[in-house]
Order: structure tokens, then C-alpha cells, then sequence
């Protein structure tokens, strides 16, 4: 069955798309995306989303979305607790919390351009990154557990950051109900020598100048403006955050199969969110969030720092403020309307970014009046995005937007078609420094392995998700 097209941008599959959906499925795409959600299987799992007990709504999936494990990347779903709604890991993914923050600057880019390749590789020599890469905070088991139950505060606590930080963190950087007892010791391990570290894969720090201004009163408010250097950073979990995920889809698995849940992918295991096991996993995931909360932190120290070093200026001189932090992979409740009533719901955004709108009381005083910052990263060749969240995006889809490009191809696939050390030379040529610790994963996030940011942030404006508010063009990267 061929999805239905409800608008220029939004597609529906009715329940009869596949026996057994509970509520259609909402694809926010054009149609060169939604031929490529279709050829990548995307749609099925939108689809399978459907199935999940106490769902509400719709299976809502957005424009940048491609297969993923058990949802698809992409893809937001609210369960209603009191209808014996589910939470489910694969609903959130392995990296917890994967998120982006922007830091400000009052640097324009142009005027400092001498000084950007030092400053590449100082940010190079200074951020732990790459597979195994260790921080430079190391932590014992107690203060893991104080990290995971506090998030961004214990990092200003010691000394990593300044007070204002928090507030302009999604959940103010830290997510209630963290239990430590609920993560298993495998994840401490992993963790202990993670904390600031960037990771490889997708995670990048990227040094940006605010290339263009779509909506100049917004971006006055969010302290942008033209020629400006600003600095992106993608980091999540890292081992904590997966191992927790491995450890609760085992327990999940035994759960579907003890209360006889009918789910058409094993992936999609899932608990009622008011059981046991539902709150076990909740309050574990939370630890992941706030640990990455403390991660992405902790780089932002170590860029500020880099900053100091080679202008020999101090970080609050360079109005080096955070502009705002948002999460990835989370499952969070949240208050909702519901056919004319409020309703707490359990939100699951999977490779999705909330974009809450004017006037939300989650929202720091700083962006009551406008809304919420959405930060869309790119390629490294084209550009990211800052847009800001709209009243329209609550009603259409839980408050929510993209989260990035979406992938085109998968890593093996730009790894064949790929060369890292070509692709580094391409990119310099362009004016792109590129500080990389492995050519091989270099190649895996290659521009031409992601769709078109441009494209998939014009759905989500035209959509009404989100509305753009300025592109941002890398200057340099510094990757795993």
C-alpha cells in the first residue's frame, strides 16, 4: 500500500497499511524523501511503531528519517501511562542523549580568519576524541553516581563551566528520576574514562560562522548575527548510554514475551512505563542523559579553553555563552492536549529534536517570548542550522523537529565508496580544516552519505515544525 498524501509535506499511512497499527503513521517528507523512507524500509517501521500498547495520536516520523534499530531515525511517539502505555528502549536508541549544544562567540570570523587553522588544531590537540578515546576527568563509582543523578551542576560544581550554563540546557541539564542502582556495573566501567570525550562516528566539534539570517529579530534574541564564529558540539552517552540500552532490550525482550505483548519487530521490545521494568529502564536512561549532559559539558570547557590559549583572551571576553543544548535520543514525560484535555504523556524523540514553541513553561526565561532554539547539524561540507520551535509543531507533532540530515548511506557503503584521506584533501580545498584521528571514519561521514540538510530543514519550516532562523557554515572540524 502506498502512503496517502495529506499535504505538500506530510504523508499518512492508515491503520490498514499493516494489520494490527493502533494509530496511523505521519511522514513529514517530500517526495524524493519519502521514496527514499519507502526504498530504505523506513516506512515498515514507522508502521511497527503503530503496534506499541497505549500509543497516541499517530507513529509521527520527520523528514530526515532512515532505518534505525526498532524505530526508525526519525521517528516520535507518545504512550499514555494510564491507557497501559509502553516505554521502549528502541525508542530512544543506544546512544542516550545524543545531543548538540551552541556556543556563541563575539568574534567575527573574518577578522580572525589567520588564526582559525591554529586554533583547529589546538581544539585538535585538546579534546579526546576517536573508538577508546579516554577524558581527562576521571571519575570514581561514586562520583559516577553523583554525575548521573546531577548532570551539567556537578560539572559547574567542579569547576567546569559557569553557573548560567545549566539553565540554557534542555531539563536545565539534568533529567529527574536518575537511580544509579538501576545501571548495571558494565556501564560504569565503560564510563569511568569517558567523561568529555567526543567519540567518533557522527559526534564532531565544528568551528561555524553564521553564514546567512532568515528571521533577524529571532536571531538578535538568540545573540546571533552576521560574519559571527559560534562553535558546535555533537556528543552523547558514549559507552554508557549503549550499555544500558543492551542491558534493558534483554529485559525488555523477556517482558513482551512474559505479558504476551504482539509486536511485529522483536526490536521494538517494550514495558509498560508504570512497570517495574518500565521504571528501571527510565530511571537508568535518565543516568545516561545527565552523564551526557556532563560530557558535552565538559568539551565545551575544553573549547573555551582552546579559545583562551590561542587568542590569550579569556573565555567571557569572547562572549563564549552557551546558546542552548538540545537532546536527541531521549524518552521524557511531558503535558500534552489530547482531544481537548491535558494529558501527561511518555514522548519518545528518536533522531528528533524538541521544538517547543512561545510561551512553554519547560523553556528558560531567555526564549519564553520566542520559543525554542532547534539546532539542526549538517555535513561537513554544507552547513547547519538554527531554527526556533512553533505553536504549530505542538499540535502537529509533540513539539518536535529533525534532528540532522538523516543518512543516505550506510557506513560500510561510504566506507567503500569513500576515501578518508581524498575526502580530507576535497574539503580543505574548500576552505574546511579537517582535524580527523581515523581516515577510515572520516570516510563514514562523508557529505555525500547524508541527504541534503538544506532540504530537509526547508520541510520542517514549510511544515511548520520549526522556523528557520540562521545557517551556519563550518570553518573547520574536528572529528573521531
Amino acid at each position: 500500500m502506498e502512503p496517502e498524501r495529506i499535504s505538500k509535506h506530510l504523508w499518512r499511512l492508515p491503520t490498514d497499511y499493516k494489520a494490527g497499527m493502533r494509530v496511523p503513521g505521519l511522514v513529514f517528507a517530500n517526495e524524493h524523501l519519502i521514496k527514499k523512507a519507502e526504498e530504505d524500509r523506513a516506512l515498515d517501521q514507522v508502521a511497527n511503531v503503530a503496534f506499541l500498547p497505549g500509543i497516541v495520536g499517530a507513529s509521527i516520523a520527520m523528514p530526515d528519517i532512515h532505518w534505525g534499530y526498532g524505530f526508525p531515525i526519525g521517528g516520535v511517539a507518545a504512550t499514555d501511562p494510564e491507557a497501559g502505555g509502553v516505554i521502549s528502549p528502541g525508542g530512544v536508541g543506544f546512544d542516550i542523549n545524543c545531543g548538540v549544544r551552541l556556543v556563541k562567540t563575539n568574534l567575527r570570523a573574518a577578522e580572525v580568519a589567520n588564526t582559525i587553522p591554529q586554533l583547529l588544531q589546538e581544539l585538535g590537540r585538546n579534546i579526546p576524541k576517536g573508538v577508546g578515546s579516554k577524558g581527562r576527568i576521571k571519575v570514581r563509582r561514586n562520583e559516577m553516581e553523583e554525575l548521573m543523578v546531577q548532570g551539567v551542576a556537578w560539572a559547574i560544581g567542579h569547576g567546569y563551566g559557569w553557573a548560567e550554563d545549566a539553565e540554557l540546557c534542555e531539563e536545565g541539564g539534568r533529567l529527574e528520576g536518575a537511580d544509579p542502582s538501576r545501571v548495571s556495573g558494565r556501564a560504569f566501567e565503560r564510563g569511568a574514562d569517558q567523561v568529555g570525550t567526543l567519540g567518533s562516528g557522527n559526534h564532531f566539534l565544528e568551528v561555524q560562522v553564521v553564514e546567512e539570517i532568515y528571521e533577524r529579530a529571532t536571531a538578535e534574541s538568540f545573540g546571533l548575527f552576521d560574519g559571527q564564529m559560534v562553535v558546535m558540539i555533537h556528543s552523547g552517552s558514549r559507552g554508557v548510554g549503549h550499555q544500558i540500552a543492551t542491558d534493558y532490550l534483554k529485559i525488555m525482550d523477556r517482558v513482551v514475551a512474559r505479558a504476551k505483548i504482539s509486536l511485529p519487530d522483536r526490536q521494538l521490545a517494550a514495558a509498560p512505563v508504570d512497570s517495574p521494568e518500565g521504571r528501571d529502564y527510565l530511571a537508568a536512561m535518565a543516568c545516561a542523559v545527565n552523564f551526557a549532559f556532563v560530557n558535552r559539558q565538559a568539551l565545551m570547557y575544553w573549547a573555551r579553553d582552546s579559545f583562551e590559549y590561542v587568542f590569550k583572551r579569556s573565555a567571557k571576553s569572547m562572549g563564549m555563552h552557551l546558546l542552548y543544548d538540545v537532546c536527541h535520543n531521549i524518552a521524557k514525560f511531558e503535558e500534552h492536549e489530547v482531544e481537548g484535555a491535558r494529558k501527561r504523556l511518555c514522548v519518545h524523540r528518536k533522531g528528533a529534536t524538541r521544538a517547543f514553541g512561545p510561551g512553554h513553561a519547560a523553556l528558560p526565561q531567555a526564549y519564553r517570548e520566542t520559543g525554542q532554539p532547534v539546532l539542526i547539524p549538517g555535513d561537513m561540507e554544507t552547513g547547519s542550522y538554527v531554527l526556533v520551535g512553533t505553536e504549530e509543531s505542538m499540535k502537529l507533532a509533540w513539539g518536535s523537529a529533525c534532528h540532522g540530515a538523516g543518512r543516505l548511506l550506510s557506513r560500510g557503503a561510504a566506507k567503500r565508496q569513500i576515501k578518508g584521506d581524498v575526502l580530507r584533501r576535497e574539503l580543505e580545498e574548500r576552505g574546511i580544516i579537517v582535524i580527523a584521528g581515523h581516515m577510515g571514519l572520516l570516510a563514514e561521514e562523508a557529505p555525500a552519505a547524508y541527504k541534503d540538510v538544506g532540504e530537509v530543514v526547508e520541510i520542517t519550516h514549510e511544515a511548520g515544525l520549526a522556523r528557520k532562523v540562521a545557517r551556519l557554515r563550518p570553518l573547520g572540524v574536528v572529528k573521531g
